[in-house]
Protein backbone atom coordinates (compact mmCIF):
# COMPACT_ATOMS: atom_id res chain seq x y z
CA UNK A 1 0.00 0.00 0.00
CA UNK A 2 1.40 3.39 -1.00
CA UNK A 3 0.53 6.38 1.12
CA UNK A 4 1.19 10.10 0.71
CA UNK A 5 0.66 12.87 3.23
CA UNK A 6 0.80 16.45 2.00
CA UNK A 7 1.07 18.78 5.00
CA UNK A 8 1.25 22.52 5.74
CA UNK A 9 -0.70 23.33 2.57
CA UNK A 10 -1.24 27.07 2.27
CA UNK A 11 -4.59 26.49 0.49
CA UNK A 12 -6.27 23.21 -0.40
CA UNK A 13 -8.53 24.16 -3.33
CA UNK A 14 -11.89 22.74 -4.46
CA UNK A 15 -12.76 20.61 -1.43
CA UNK A 16 -16.22 19.07 -1.13
CA UNK A 17 -18.11 15.99 0.03
CA UNK A 18 -18.10 14.39 -3.42
CA UNK A 19 -21.78 15.03 -4.10
CA UNK A 20 -21.41 18.01 -6.44
CA UNK A 21 -21.45 17.03 -10.10
CA UNK A 22 -21.20 20.57 -11.46
CA UNK A 23 -21.61 24.19 -10.37
CA UNK A 24 -23.76 26.75 -12.16
CA UNK A 25 -24.49 30.46 -12.28
CA UNK A 26 -23.62 32.39 -9.13
CA UNK A 27 -22.27 29.23 -7.49
CA UNK A 28 -19.36 29.35 -9.93
CA UNK A 29 -18.02 32.31 -7.96
CA UNK A 30 -17.67 30.02 -4.92
CA UNK A 31 -14.53 27.92 -4.61
CA UNK A 32 -14.48 25.90 -1.36
CA UNK A 33 -11.01 25.87 0.19
CA UNK A 34 -9.18 24.95 3.39
CA UNK A 35 -6.21 26.98 4.60
CA UNK A 36 -3.23 25.60 6.52
CA UNK A 37 -4.36 22.15 5.45
CA UNK A 38 -3.26 18.54 4.98
CA UNK A 39 -4.30 15.88 2.46
CA UNK A 40 -3.93 12.10 2.81
CA UNK A 41 -3.76 9.67 -0.11
CA UNK A 42 -3.73 5.86 -0.03
CA UNK A 43 -3.06 3.92 -3.20
CA UNK A 44 -5.00 5.80 -5.89
CA UNK A 45 -7.66 7.49 -3.73
CA UNK A 46 -8.03 10.55 -1.51
CA UNK A 47 -8.77 9.19 1.98
CA UNK A 48 -8.86 12.25 4.21
CA UNK A 49 -8.09 15.94 4.55
CA UNK A 50 -8.42 18.72 7.10
CA UNK A 51 -6.63 21.64 8.71
CA UNK A 52 -3.33 21.39 10.52
CA UNK A 53 -5.11 22.76 13.61
CA UNK A 54 -7.48 19.79 13.59
CA UNK A 55 -5.14 16.87 12.95
CA UNK A 56 -6.69 13.42 12.63
CA UNK A 57 -5.64 11.95 9.35
CA UNK A 58 -2.71 9.55 9.58
CA UNK A 59 -2.44 6.85 12.26
CA UNK A 60 -0.15 4.42 10.43
CA UNK A 61 3.08 6.16 9.41
CA UNK A 62 4.71 3.11 7.79
CA UNK A 63 5.45 3.30 4.05
CA UNK A 64 4.36 6.93 4.12
CA UNK A 65 5.73 9.63 1.82
CA UNK A 66 5.45 13.05 3.47
CA UNK A 67 5.45 16.20 1.32
CA UNK A 68 5.79 19.59 2.99
CA UNK A 69 3.69 22.09 1.01
CA UNK A 70 4.44 25.16 3.10
CA UNK A 71 3.35 28.29 1.21
CA UNK A 72 2.11 26.13 -1.68
CA UNK A 73 -1.32 25.50 -3.20
CA UNK A 74 -2.80 22.05 -3.77
CA UNK A 75 -5.52 21.62 -6.36
CA UNK A 76 -7.33 18.77 -8.10
CA UNK A 77 -5.80 18.11 -11.49
CA UNK A 78 -7.47 19.80 -14.43
CA UNK A 79 -9.93 17.89 -16.59
CA UNK A 80 -9.51 18.74 -20.27
CA UNK A 81 -12.76 17.73 -21.96
CA UNK A 82 -11.95 18.68 -25.58
CA UNK A 83 -8.69 17.84 -27.37
CA UNK A 84 -7.36 16.47 -30.66
CA UNK A 85 -4.04 15.27 -29.23
CA UNK A 86 -3.57 12.39 -31.69
CA UNK A 87 -2.30 13.97 -34.91
CA UNK A 88 0.60 13.86 -37.34
CA UNK A 89 2.72 16.87 -38.21
CA UNK A 90 2.01 20.52 -37.54
CA UNK A 91 0.38 23.40 -39.40
CA UNK A 92 2.53 26.46 -38.76
CA UNK A 93 2.27 27.32 -42.47
CA UNK A 94 -1.44 28.02 -42.00
CA UNK A 95 -0.55 30.14 -38.97
CA UNK A 96 1.49 32.31 -41.31
CA UNK A 97 -1.34 32.29 -43.89
CA UNK A 98 -3.70 33.74 -41.29
CA UNK A 99 -1.16 36.41 -40.38
CA UNK A 100 -1.15 37.30 -44.08
CA UNK A 101 -4.91 37.70 -44.12
CA UNK A 102 -6.45 34.35 -45.09
CA UNK A 103 -9.49 33.20 -43.10
CA UNK A 104 -10.02 29.74 -41.58
CA UNK A 105 -12.61 29.04 -44.30
CA UNK A 106 -10.28 30.16 -47.12
CA UNK A 107 -7.50 27.93 -45.84
CA UNK A 108 -9.93 25.00 -45.70
CA UNK A 109 -11.08 25.64 -49.28
CA UNK A 110 -7.43 25.43 -50.42
CA UNK A 111 -7.13 21.95 -48.89
CA UNK A 112 -5.73 23.16 -45.59
CA UNK A 113 -7.16 22.92 -42.11
CA UNK A 114 -8.70 19.60 -41.16
CA UNK A 115 -8.05 18.15 -44.62
CA UNK A 116 -4.34 18.98 -44.26
CA UNK A 117 -4.17 17.05 -40.98
CA UNK A 118 -6.14 14.16 -42.51
CA UNK A 119 -3.58 13.79 -45.30
CA UNK A 120 -0.67 13.75 -42.85
CA UNK A 121 -2.41 11.30 -40.54
CA UNK A 122 -3.19 8.83 -43.31
CA UNK A 123 0.55 8.53 -43.97
CA UNK A 124 1.47 7.97 -40.30
CA UNK A 125 1.71 4.58 -38.61
CA UNK A 126 -0.02 3.73 -35.35
CA UNK A 127 3.38 3.54 -33.66
CA UNK A 128 4.30 7.04 -34.83
CA UNK A 129 0.97 8.42 -33.64
CA UNK A 130 1.31 6.74 -30.24
CA UNK A 131 4.84 8.07 -29.76
CA UNK A 132 3.94 11.68 -30.58
CA UNK A 133 0.68 11.59 -28.59
CA UNK A 134 2.43 10.23 -25.49
CA UNK A 135 4.81 13.20 -25.58
CA UNK A 136 1.82 15.55 -25.65
CA UNK A 137 0.08 13.66 -22.86
CA UNK A 138 3.20 13.91 -20.69
CA UNK A 139 3.42 17.60 -21.54
CA UNK A 140 -0.11 18.37 -20.35
CA UNK A 141 0.31 16.16 -17.29
CA UNK A 142 3.33 18.24 -16.23
CA UNK A 143 1.09 21.31 -16.51
CA UNK A 144 -1.55 19.86 -14.19
CA UNK A 145 -3.99 17.93 -16.37
CA UNK A 146 -5.06 14.54 -15.02
CA UNK A 147 -8.04 13.66 -17.21
CA UNK A 148 -8.34 14.25 -20.94
CA UNK A 149 -10.72 13.59 -23.81
CA UNK A 150 -9.15 12.79 -27.20
CA UNK A 151 -11.01 12.92 -30.51
CA UNK A 152 -10.51 11.23 -33.81
CA UNK A 153 -11.49 13.32 -36.84
CA UNK A 154 -8.21 13.65 -38.70
CA UNK A 155 -8.84 10.32 -40.39
CA UNK A 156 -11.97 11.00 -42.48
CA UNK A 157 -11.88 7.43 -43.85
CA UNK A 158 -12.81 4.14 -42.25
CA UNK A 159 -9.23 2.92 -42.02
CA UNK A 160 -7.78 6.16 -40.67
CA UNK A 161 -10.61 6.88 -38.22
CA UNK A 162 -10.34 3.38 -36.77
CA UNK A 163 -6.56 3.78 -36.66
CA UNK A 164 -6.92 6.93 -34.59
CA UNK A 165 -9.39 5.34 -32.19
CA UNK A 166 -7.19 2.27 -31.77
CA UNK A 167 -4.31 4.58 -30.96
CA UNK A 168 -6.42 6.32 -28.31
CA UNK A 169 -7.43 2.93 -26.86
CA UNK A 170 -3.75 2.00 -26.64
CA UNK A 171 -2.92 5.33 -25.00
CA UNK A 172 -5.41 4.48 -22.24
CA UNK A 173 -3.11 1.60 -21.27
CA UNK A 174 0.18 3.47 -21.72
CA UNK A 175 -0.58 6.79 -20.00
CA UNK A 176 -1.48 7.22 -16.32
CA UNK A 177 -3.99 9.89 -17.30
CA UNK A 178 -7.70 9.13 -17.34
CA UNK A 179 -8.56 9.21 -21.06
CA UNK A 180 -11.93 9.37 -22.83
CA UNK A 181 -12.22 8.65 -26.57
CA UNK A 182 -14.47 10.49 -29.02
CA UNK A 183 -15.35 9.52 -32.60
CA UNK A 184 -15.30 12.66 -34.76
CA UNK A 185 -15.64 11.22 -38.24
CA UNK A 186 -18.02 14.11 -38.98
CA UNK A 187 -15.21 16.64 -38.59
CA UNK A 188 -15.25 17.58 -42.28
CA UNK A 189 -16.30 16.06 -45.59
CA UNK A 190 -13.35 14.30 -47.29
CA UNK A 191 -12.32 15.55 -50.72
CA UNK A 192 -13.51 12.37 -52.45
CA UNK A 193 -17.01 12.93 -51.01
CA UNK A 194 -17.11 16.66 -51.75
CA UNK A 195 -20.30 16.53 -53.86
CA UNK A 196 -21.91 13.54 -52.15
CA UNK A 197 -21.96 14.26 -48.45
CA UNK A 198 -24.97 11.97 -47.99
CA UNK A 199 -22.82 9.02 -49.00
CA UNK A 200 -20.17 10.01 -46.46
CA UNK A 201 -22.78 10.21 -43.70
CA UNK A 202 -23.96 6.72 -44.70
CA UNK A 203 -20.36 5.52 -44.43
CA UNK A 204 -20.10 6.98 -40.92
CA UNK A 205 -23.37 5.44 -39.75
CA UNK A 206 -23.52 2.12 -41.58
CA UNK A 207 -19.88 1.04 -41.69
CA UNK A 208 -17.64 2.93 -39.27
CA UNK A 209 -19.99 3.09 -36.26
CA UNK A 210 -20.65 -0.67 -36.16
CA UNK A 211 -16.88 -1.31 -36.30
CA UNK A 212 -16.33 1.16 -33.43
CA UNK A 213 -19.02 -0.52 -31.36
CA UNK A 214 -17.60 -3.98 -32.02
CA UNK A 215 -14.16 -2.99 -30.75
CA UNK A 216 -15.52 -0.61 -28.06
CA UNK A 217 -13.31 2.18 -29.34
CA UNK A 218 -15.26 5.32 -28.41
CA UNK A 219 -17.05 6.75 -25.40
CA UNK A 220 -18.49 9.71 -27.32
CA UNK A 221 -19.39 10.83 -30.82
CA UNK A 222 -18.91 14.43 -31.93
CA UNK A 223 -20.00 16.40 -35.02
CA UNK A 224 -18.71 19.72 -36.39
CA UNK A 225 -22.05 21.45 -36.88
CA UNK A 226 -21.14 24.45 -39.02
CA UNK A 227 -21.85 26.00 -42.40
CA UNK A 228 -19.89 24.17 -45.11
CA UNK A 229 -19.45 21.20 -42.74
CA UNK A 230 -22.56 19.50 -41.23
CA UNK A 231 -26.04 21.00 -40.81
CA UNK A 232 -28.19 20.83 -37.72
CA UNK A 233 -30.32 18.10 -39.31
CA UNK A 234 -27.26 16.07 -40.33
CA UNK A 235 -25.82 16.49 -36.85
CA UNK A 236 -28.98 15.08 -35.29
CA UNK A 237 -29.00 12.17 -37.75
CA UNK A 238 -25.37 11.25 -37.04
CA UNK A 239 -25.61 11.60 -33.28
CA UNK A 240 -28.87 9.67 -33.04
CA UNK A 241 -27.17 6.80 -34.84
CA UNK A 242 -24.16 7.12 -32.54
CA UNK A 243 -26.38 6.75 -29.48
CA UNK A 244 -27.71 3.51 -30.95
CA UNK A 245 -24.11 2.29 -31.09
CA UNK A 246 -23.39 3.15 -27.46
CA UNK A 247 -21.72 6.56 -27.90
CA UNK A 248 -22.80 9.65 -25.96
CA UNK A 249 -23.22 12.77 -28.17
CA UNK A 250 -21.04 15.88 -28.17
CA UNK A 251 -21.13 18.80 -30.62
CA UNK A 252 -18.70 21.37 -32.05
CA UNK A 253 -21.26 24.18 -31.93
CA UNK A 254 -21.54 27.82 -33.06
CA UNK A 255 -17.80 28.33 -33.61
CA UNK A 256 -17.79 30.21 -36.91
CA UNK A 257 -21.51 31.03 -37.17
CA UNK A 258 -24.83 30.32 -35.51
CA UNK A 259 -25.61 27.02 -37.25
CA UNK A 260 -27.88 25.14 -34.85
CA UNK A 261 -25.26 23.02 -33.12
CA UNK A 262 -26.38 23.80 -29.57
CA UNK A 263 -30.03 23.05 -30.30
CA UNK A 264 -29.04 19.85 -32.12
CA UNK A 265 -26.95 18.79 -29.14
CA UNK A 266 -29.73 19.45 -26.66
CA UNK A 267 -32.21 17.52 -28.81
CA UNK A 268 -30.04 14.38 -28.80
CA UNK A 269 -28.97 14.73 -25.16
CA UNK A 270 -25.36 15.75 -25.75
CA UNK A 271 -23.16 15.77 -22.67
CA UNK A 272 -21.51 18.96 -23.93
CA UNK A 273 -21.62 21.56 -26.69
CA UNK A 274 -18.25 23.18 -27.34
CA UNK A 275 -16.85 26.45 -28.78
CA UNK A 276 -19.98 28.71 -28.61
CA UNK A 277 -18.49 31.89 -30.11
CA UNK A 278 -21.81 32.63 -31.86
CA UNK A 279 -24.26 31.35 -29.25
CA UNK A 280 -27.37 33.51 -28.78
CA UNK A 281 -30.25 34.05 -26.39
CA UNK A 282 -32.24 31.16 -27.83
CA UNK A 283 -29.40 28.75 -27.17
CA UNK A 284 -28.80 30.12 -23.66
CA UNK A 285 -32.46 29.61 -22.75
CA UNK A 286 -32.45 26.10 -24.20
CA UNK A 287 -29.29 25.18 -22.28
CA UNK A 288 -30.89 26.27 -19.01
CA UNK A 289 -33.50 23.57 -19.47
CA UNK A 290 -31.03 20.82 -20.35
CA UNK A 291 -28.29 18.69 -18.79
CA UNK A 292 -25.81 19.66 -21.52
CA UNK A 293 -22.59 21.39 -20.43
CA UNK A 294 -21.63 24.50 -22.46
CA UNK A 295 -17.87 24.41 -22.96
CA UNK A 296 -15.66 27.27 -24.06
CA UNK A 297 -12.31 26.77 -25.76
CA UNK A 298 -10.34 30.00 -25.18
CA UNK A 299 -7.21 28.76 -26.95
CA UNK A 300 -9.00 28.38 -30.29
CA UNK A 301 -10.74 31.76 -30.13
CA UNK A 302 -7.44 33.37 -29.12
CA UNK A 303 -5.38 31.66 -31.83
CA UNK A 304 -7.89 32.25 -34.64
CA UNK A 305 -8.86 35.76 -33.52
CA UNK A 306 -12.54 34.84 -33.27
CA UNK A 307 -15.22 36.71 -31.34
CA UNK A 308 -15.37 35.53 -27.75
CA UNK A 309 -18.23 33.34 -26.51
CA UNK A 310 -20.58 35.23 -24.16
CA UNK A 311 -19.34 33.34 -21.10
CA UNK A 312 -20.26 36.12 -18.67
CA UNK A 313 -23.79 36.31 -20.08
CA UNK A 314 -24.21 32.53 -19.87
CA UNK A 315 -23.10 32.37 -16.24
CA UNK A 316 -25.23 35.39 -15.31
CA UNK A 317 -28.19 33.54 -16.86
CA UNK A 318 -27.55 30.67 -14.44
CA UNK A 319 -25.62 28.30 -16.68
CA UNK A 320 -22.61 26.21 -15.80
CA UNK A 321 -19.51 26.70 -17.96
CA UNK A 322 -16.66 24.29 -18.63
CA UNK A 323 -13.32 25.22 -20.17
CA UNK A 324 -11.06 22.99 -22.24
CA UNK A 325 -7.91 23.47 -24.30
CA UNK A 326 -8.94 22.18 -27.77
CA UNK A 327 -5.30 21.10 -28.11
CA UNK A 328 -4.85 20.53 -31.87
CA UNK A 329 -2.34 21.40 -34.62
CA UNK A 330 -4.47 23.92 -36.48
CA UNK A 331 -6.45 26.19 -34.20
CA UNK A 332 -5.11 25.67 -30.65
CA UNK A 333 -1.62 24.16 -30.50
CA UNK A 334 -1.47 24.24 -26.70
CA UNK A 335 -2.82 22.01 -23.95
CA UNK A 336 -1.82 24.36 -21.14
CA UNK A 337 -4.93 24.76 -18.99
CA UNK A 338 -3.10 27.29 -16.79
CA UNK A 339 -2.96 29.58 -19.82
CA UNK A 340 -6.64 28.86 -20.56
CA UNK A 341 -7.44 30.07 -17.03
CA UNK A 342 -5.56 33.29 -17.78
CA UNK A 343 -7.55 33.80 -20.98
CA UNK A 344 -10.79 33.14 -19.09
CA UNK A 345 -9.92 35.84 -16.56
CA UNK A 346 -8.34 38.40 -18.88
CA UNK A 347 -10.51 38.12 -21.99
CA UNK A 348 -13.77 36.65 -20.71
CA UNK A 349 -13.81 38.54 -17.39
CA UNK A 350 -14.33 35.36 -15.42
CA UNK A 351 -13.15 35.42 -11.83
CA UNK A 352 -10.36 33.00 -10.86
CA UNK A 353 -12.95 31.01 -8.92
CA UNK A 354 -15.20 30.70 -11.98
CA UNK A 355 -12.29 29.71 -14.20
CA UNK A 356 -11.04 27.03 -11.80
CA UNK A 357 -14.55 25.61 -11.40
CA UNK A 358 -14.81 25.53 -15.19
CA UNK A 359 -11.53 23.62 -15.56
CA UNK A 360 -12.11 21.11 -12.75
CA UNK A 361 -15.56 20.02 -11.61
CA UNK A 362 -17.45 21.32 -14.67
CA UNK A 363 -15.02 19.95 -17.23
CA UNK A 364 -15.13 16.65 -15.34
CA UNK A 365 -18.92 16.73 -15.80
CA UNK A 366 -18.38 17.26 -19.55
CA UNK A 367 -16.62 13.87 -19.57
CA UNK A 368 -19.05 12.21 -17.13
CA UNK A 369 -16.32 11.72 -14.52
CA UNK A 370 -17.31 14.33 -11.92
CA UNK A 371 -18.28 11.54 -9.49
CA UNK A 372 -14.61 10.50 -9.37
CA UNK A 373 -12.58 13.50 -10.57
CA UNK A 374 -12.59 17.29 -10.52
CA UNK A 375 -12.54 18.04 -6.79
CA UNK A 376 -10.83 17.11 -3.52
CA UNK A 377 -13.21 14.63 -1.89
CA UNK A 378 -12.82 11.45 0.11
CA UNK A 379 -12.99 8.48 -2.23
CA UNK A 380 -12.19 10.44 -5.38
CA UNK A 381 -9.23 9.66 -7.59
CA UNK A 382 -5.96 11.00 -6.17
CA UNK A 383 -5.16 13.31 -9.08
CA UNK A 384 -3.73 16.50 -7.60
CA UNK A 385 -0.95 18.98 -8.19
CA UNK A 386 1.17 21.10 -5.89
CA UNK A 387 2.29 24.54 -6.97
CA UNK A 388 5.50 26.34 -6.22
CA UNK A 389 5.39 28.84 -3.37
CA UNK A 390 2.73 31.34 -4.44
CA UNK A 391 0.45 33.67 -2.46
CA UNK A 392 -2.86 32.13 -3.61
CA UNK A 393 -4.67 30.32 -6.40
CA UNK A 394 -5.41 33.66 -8.06
CA UNK A 395 -1.71 33.86 -8.86
CA UNK A 396 -2.03 31.03 -11.41
CA UNK A 397 -4.09 32.98 -13.99
CA UNK A 398 -2.35 36.22 -12.97
CA UNK A 399 1.15 34.94 -13.85
CA UNK A 400 -0.01 33.97 -17.31
CA UNK A 401 3.32 32.90 -18.82
CA UNK A 402 4.85 31.13 -15.82
CA UNK A 403 5.02 27.42 -15.05
CA UNK A 404 4.04 27.36 -11.39
CA UNK A 405 3.45 23.63 -10.88
CA UNK A 406 5.99 21.87 -8.69
CA UNK A 407 4.62 18.32 -8.24
CA UNK A 408 1.94 16.30 -10.05
CA UNK A 409 0.32 13.23 -8.46
CA UNK A 410 -1.73 10.96 -10.73
CA UNK A 411 -3.60 7.94 -9.36
CA UNK A 412 -1.77 8.38 -6.08
CA UNK A 413 1.66 8.23 -7.73
CA UNK A 414 4.12 11.11 -7.91
CA UNK A 415 4.65 11.41 -11.65
CA UNK A 416 6.39 14.75 -11.98
CA UNK A 417 8.47 16.94 -9.67
CA UNK A 418 10.33 20.10 -10.67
Amino acid sequence: MSKILIKNIRTLVQVDNGERLKVSGLDMKKLPCLHNAWLAIENDKIVSYGTMDDWGGITDWSNLTVIDATNKIVMPCYCDSHTHIVYAGSREGEFVDRINGLTYEQIFERGGGILNSAKKLSDATEEELIESALKRLNEIMMMGTGTVEIKSGYGLSEDSELKMLRVIKKLKTLSPLTIKATFLGAHAVPTEYKNRKTDYIKLLINEIMPAIAEEQLADYCDVFCEQNYFTKEETIEILTAAKNHGMTPKVHAEQLSNSGGVLAGIEVGAISVDHLEFVGDIEITALKNSKTMPTILPGAAFFLGLPLPPARKMMDAGLAIAVASDYNPGSSPSGNINFMLSLCCIQYKMTPEEAINAATINSAYAMDVSKTHGSIAIGKQANVFITQEIPGYEYIPYAFASNLIDTVIINGQITHTI
